[in-house]
C-alpha cells in the first residue's frame, strides 16, 4: 500500500457537515487490493490481538465478516483505533474507491491535525507489516503511542483556555486560533473578542502590569486596607538578614518578585542557613526577592470574574501519604499511576516530578527518598500548592464568607483586572480573614481554571460561563452575516455585486473574489482567493460588518468551508466543469461538493437557488435552512410552486427584476437600467443579479437599496475584472469574459450571436481539463464565431506545447471545417492580431488567461484610438 496524497479539512466538508476536523488519505491499495483482509491468513486475529478494542467495536466486527472489505476499511478503523489509544476519542470514518484502479479515498476523524496526519502513516505502515510479516514490532507500536500522545500534548490548548472554547461552542460562538502568543478568537468580525489564556479584551494591561509586580500589589493593597504580609524587596544576600529583621524575624517567606507557577518559593523557613538557600534558588528566578512574613495557614484561591466571585479552591502542595511498608520513592510511583495524573496540563492532576525543591523540602522533614513513612502518616513534596507541580484542589467555593467575597471583589476592582486569582491564606475561609488574622498574599492575572472546573475533592465549577457572559452579554452578537456563493459560472460577478449592494446599507463588507481579498474600498490581497483561509482573513479582521465570500469548489475539496455555518448560500448553477480532477468525475459528484454550501447554511438563513438547473433544485430538500428561488421564467414550475406556497423568489417579469412571494410583487428595477445586464441582452447577467438581489433582501436589506447597488454597479475592468466587460475601440468592440468550460461559452453566445458584424474568436483552454472537453470548446466557437483564433495558456498544467491549441482546433475543424481558424500560441500575439485584422462593426472576442495584462492591451490600444 502507499499514500498517494494527505488532505486536512477543517470545516464542513463533502463527508460530512457537522464533523469538520477530518483526515484524506488517497490511498493505492496495490497488491493488497488482489488479496483482501479476509483471504489473509490470521490477518483479523493479529490485528485484534494487538488493538483489543477493534475486537470490541460493532462496526469493526461487522466488517470482519465482510467478504468485500478491503483494506482501505482496515486502514480507516485502525487510524482512528490508535488516537483513541493516544487519548483521542474519535468516531467517524469512511472510504470510497476513485476512479482509478485499486485507489481509495480514506476518510478519518482527527482532534488534532498532526495527530490525524501521523496516524494516517502509521495505520498504513502498521497493516502493510502485517500483510508482510504477520505482525507488528511491539517497540514500533508503542512508539506510535508515545510520538501520538507527543503531538496531542504540543497541540491542545491549554485547561483554562479549552473551558472557554468549550463554553463558547455550547453557546454557538465560534472560534479561530490565531496561531500567534497562543490567543485565540471568539466571535467573527467586528464582533470578534481576543483571548490568551484567561486574559481578555477587557484586561487592562496596568492590572497585568501591577499584579506582576507582587510588592506592588501588596503596597496599593495595603494602602487600602486590605490585610496583606508585611515584605520587602532585596537584590542581594547582604541585605537579608535586616529584610528579615524588617518584617518580624521568622519564619518568612522567600519568593521571587516576578514569578509564577510556584517557581523560587520557599515558604515557612525558620533558619538563616535555610533562608540563604531559598534566597539563592529565588534569585534564579527574578534578580529582586521578596521577604515576607510568613502566616500560618491553608492556601485558597479566589477567582474574581468580572467584579464577581465564581469559585474557591483550597490547594493542597504535592503529597503522599504512607502505607507503613513503601519507601517514599515507591509512594511517588505509585501515586503517579492514578489515571487522572498526567503530563504538564494533560489531565485532570498533574505527576509529581521530584527535583532540587522536593529534596530540600524532604531533608527539612528529616525525611530522605529511601525513607519508608509509617501508614497514614502525610509527607509534602512541594512548599506551595500549585496544581502545576502536582498539587490538589478541593473545592470551597459554598464555604467563603461573604465578608471575603466582599474583600476577594474589591481588590479584583483595586488592582484592575477583569479575572483575577487571589490568592489567600486563612485557616478558615468560612470566618472573615480580621477574624482569623489571615491575609492575601498573591493577585493573579491570567489565572489558572483546572483547579475550579476539575477539583481533586468537591464539587465542578462552570468558571468559563462568566468568562463569555462577561464578553458576549445576552443579547450582544458574536457572529457577522455571512454570505457564501458558489456554482460554476458567475461566482465572481455575483459575489461582487452582492457586496456591492451590501455596501449601500453603509456597512464595512469584507469579501473573497477569484482576484482578490477587499475590505472595504480597499484591496487586501491579490491572486484567486476563494478558499477557506482567504474566507478566514475576513472572519478574522475586527473591521468587517458582513462577509460575502466567493466558494469555489478547490478550496471545499481541499479543507472544506473556512467557516462553520452561514446565513445565506447562493448556488448559481452546476455545469461540467474541471471534471476529472480531486476524484470529482462526475457532474453529480459536483453537484454533491458544491451541496456542502447550502447545506451550512443555518436554519434560521436563507438558501438561494436557481429554479432552473435541476441538480441545484434537488438541493432543496437536504437543507435545514428557509429556501428561496430565482428565475428568469415566472412560469418555471418550480419556482411557481415555490412562491405560490408562500416561499420567496426573485424573479424577471415583464422586462423587470422583481422579489416575490405568495400575492406580494416587489418590483426592484428594470433590467435595461442595471449595467450588468448590457440592457438586458445578457440572461446570465441577469441570473446574477437576480441572486445577488435575493441574498441581499433576504438579510434584509431594503428594495431602494438593492436597486441603488444594482444601478450603480458595472461591468467594467474595475469592477468586474474579466467578467462581460465590453470596451468600445471606435469602428470595433472587443468583449472580454474568463469564460473556460462549455456552459460559459454558451452564456457568452446567447449575448454574442446577436451581433450583426464579424466576430472573431480568441480561444483557449486550462491544460487540466479532459481532452474531450477541451474538444467541446472548440465546437462550441465553431457556433459563436466566424473566424477563430487559437491561443494556448502560458501555463499549460503538465501538457506539452500546443497540444492544448491541437485539440481545440480540432473541436472547430469537426463542427465547421470551412471556418477560418489559426493557431497563434502567445495570448497577447493573438489578440493583437485580431484587433489589427478586425473590420468596421465586429466583435472581438477574448477568453484570457491573464485577464489583468488582456485589460492593460486594450485600455492601451483604446488611447490610441481616434473617435468615432
Amino acid at each position: 500500500m502507499k499514500i498517494l496524497k494527505v488532505s486536512t479539512l477543517r470545516g464542513p466538508n463533502q463527508w460530512h457537515i457537522q464533523r469538520h476536523q477530518l483526515i484524506v488519505i488517497r490511498l493505492d491499495l496495490e497488491t493488497s487490493l488482489q488479496t483482501p483482509p479476509k483471504s489473509i491468513p490470521n490477518f483479523y486475529n493479529n490485528l485484534v490481538e494487538l488493538l483489543p478494542n477493534l475486537g470490541r467495536n460493532e462496526l469493526f466486527v461487522f466488517l470482519r465478516s465482510m467478504e468485500n472489505a478491503t483494506m482501505a476499511d482496515v486502514v480507516q478503523n485502525v487510524a482512528l483505533e490508535l488516537q483513541r489509544l493516544a487519548g483521542m476519542p474519535v468516531e467517524f470514518g469512511a472510504n470510497r474507491p476513485t476512479a482509478e484502479s485499486g485507489v481509495y479515498q480514506v476518510v478519518f476523524e482527527y482532534q488534532f491535525e498532526q495527530d490525524g496526519r501521523y496516524a494516517a502513516r502509521a495505520a498504513v505502515r502498521l497493516c502493510q507489516s502485517l500483510i508482510d510479516t504477520g505482525t507488528y514490532p511491539i517497540f514500533e507500536f508503542q512508539q506510535d503511542l508515545r510520538d501520538l500522545a507527543e503531538l496531542k500534548l504540543e497541540s491542545q490548548l491549554g485547561p483554562s483556555t479549552e473551558s472557554i472554547v468549550a463554553e463558547a461552542n455550547a453557546r454557538g460562538i465560534p472560534w479561530l486560533n490565531i496561531n500567534s502568543r497562543a490567543m485565540i478568537q471568539l466571535g467573527y468580525g467586528i464582533h470578534q473578542k481576543r483571548l490568551q489564556a484567561t486574559l481578555s479584551n477587557y484586561t487592562g494591561i496596568l492590572g497585568v502590569e501591577l499584579a506582576c509586580d507582587k510588592e506592588a500589589t501588596k503596597g496599593i493593597l495595603r494602602d487600602s486596607g486590605i490585610p496583606v504580609p508585611r515584605g520587602t524587596v532585596i537584590k542581594s544576600l547582604k541585605y537579608l538578614e535586616e529584610a528579615i529583621a524588617n518584617v518580624g524575624g521568622f519564619p518568612i517567606v522567600i519568593k521571587p518578585l516576578n514569578g509564577n507557577h510556584g517557581r523560587g518559593i520557599g515558604i515557612d523557613i525558620r533558619s538563616m542557613l535555610a533562608a540563604e538557600d531559598a534566597f539563592e534558588v529565588a534569585q534564579q528566578v527574578s534578580e529582586e526577592v521578596i521577604i515576607e512574613r510568613f502566616h500560618q495557614g491553608r492556601d485558597h484561591r479566589v477567582l474574581v470574574v468580572n467584579g464577581k466571585v465564581v469559585a474557591v479552591a483550597e490547594r493542597i502542595p504535592a503529597h503522599i501519604y504512607g502505607d507503613g511498608k513503601s519507601t517514599i520513592a515507591e509512594l511517588i510511583e505509585i501515586t503517579n499511576r492514578d489515571p487522572l495524573r498526567g503530563d504538564g496540563h494533560d489531565n485532570v492532576l498533574t505527576k509529581i516530578v521530584l527535583d532540587r525543591t522536593s529534596l530540600d523540602i524532604l531533608q527539612r522533614q528529616g525525611l530522605s527518598l529511601e525513607t519508608v513513612l509509617e501508614a497514614g502518616k502525610i509527607c509534602y513534596l512541594r512548599a506551595t500548592a500549585n496544581l502545576s507541580t502536582g498539587g490538589i484542589a478541593v473545592d470551597r467555593t459554598d464555604d467563603i464568607h461573604p465578608e471575603n467575597i466582599w474583600l476577594a471583589q474589591r481588590v479584583a476592582k483595586i488592582i484592575g483586572l477583569d479575572i483575577a486569582g487571589i490568592d489567600v491564606v486563612t485557616s478558615d475561609i468560612s470566618k472573615p480573614l480580621r477574624v482569623t488574622d489571615s491575609v492575601i498574599v498573591e493577585v493573579n492575572a491570567a489565572p489558572g481554571f483546572r483547579m475550579h472546573t476539575a477539583p481533586s475533592v468537591g464539587t465542578p465549577r462552570n468558571v468559563a460561563a462568566p468568562v463569555i457572559s462577561m464578553l458576549f452579554p445576552e443579547g450582544s452578537p458574536a457572529r457577522i452575516p455571512i454570505i457564501s456563493i458558489t456554482g460554476t459560472n458567475g461566482k465572481t460577478t455575483t459575489t461582487r455585486l452582492t457586496a456591492h449592494i451590501f455596501k449601500q446599507t453603509q456597512k464595512v463588507i469584507g469579501y473573497t473574489t477569484t482576484d482578490g481579498i477587499y475590505i472595504g474600498e480597499w484591496l487586501v490581497e491579490k491572486g484567486d482567493t476563494t478558499g477557506p483561509g482567504s474566507a478566514q482573513v475576513i472572519l478574522r479582521d475586527p473591521t468587517v460588518e458582513i462577509a460575502v465570500l466567493e466558494t469555489a469548489r478547490g478550496g471545499i475539496l481541499r479543507s472544506g468551508l473556512g467557516f462553520d455555518g452561514c446565513d445565506v448560500g447562493v448556488v448559481l448553477n452546476v455545469q461540467a466543469d474541471h471534471l476529472g480532477i480531486g476524484d470529482i468525475n462526475t457532474i453529480e459528484e459536483l453537484a454533491h461538493l458544491k451541496s456542502v454550501v447550502p447545506a451550512s447554511v443555518f436554519p434560521s438563513g436563507y438558501v438561494v437557488l436557481n429554479a432552473e438547473d435541476e441538480l441545484v433544485v434537488a438541493m432543496a430538500s437536504k437543507v435545514k435552512a428557509q429556501v428561496a428561488f430565482f428565475s428568469l421564467d415566472p412560469e418555471n414550475p418550480v419556482f411557481k410552486a415555490h412562491v405560490e406556497q408562500g416561499g420567496l423568489g426573485a424573479v424577471y417579469e415583464n422586462g423587470y427584476l422583481s422579489i416575490i412571494r405568495a400575492d406580494w410583487k416587489l418590483r426592484i428595477e428594470e433590467a435595461i437600467n442595471v449595467p450588468l445586464t448590457l440592457g438586458g441582452k445578457a440572461n446570465f447577467m441577469i441570473q446574477n443579479a437576480l441572486a445577488a438581489s435575493l441574498a441581499a433582501f433576504a438579510q434584509g436589506v431594503k428594495i431602494e437599496e438593492i436597486k441603488a447597488g444594482l444601478v450603480s454597479f458595472v461591468a467594467s475592468a474595475d469592477q468586474t475584472p474579466g467578467r462581460m466587460n465590453l470596451f468600445n475601440l471606435g469602428k470595433f468592440h472587443v468583449l472580454l469574459d474568463y469564460a473556460h468550460n462549455p456552459a460559459g461559452y454558451r452564456a457568452i453566445a446567447d449575448f454574442i450571436n446577436t451581433w450583426k458584424g464579424e466576430r472573431i474568436g480568441i480561444i483557449g483552454a486550462p491544460g487540466d481539463r479532459r481532452d474531450s472537453d477541451i474538444e467541446e470548446l472548440g465546437q462550441l466557437a465553431a457556433t459563436m464565431f466566424s473566424r477563430v483564433i487559437v491561443k494556448e495558456d502560458s501555463d499549460r498544467r503538465g501538457r506539452e506545447p500546443n497540444a492544448v491549441a491541437a485539440l481545440m482546433q480540432k473541436g472547430v475543424i469537426s463542427a465547421n471545417p470551412n471556418l477560418p481558424c489559426e493557431i497563434i500560441l502567445d495570448e497577447v500575439t493573438a489578440l493583437e492580431t485580431a484587433l489589427n485584422q478586425a473590420t468596421d462593426g465586429s466583435l472581438v472576442v477574448i477568453f484570457p488567461e491573464k485577464v489583468e495584462s488582456i485589460i492593460k492591451l486594450i485600455e492601451a490600444r483604446i488611447s490610441q484610438e481616434p473617435s468615432p
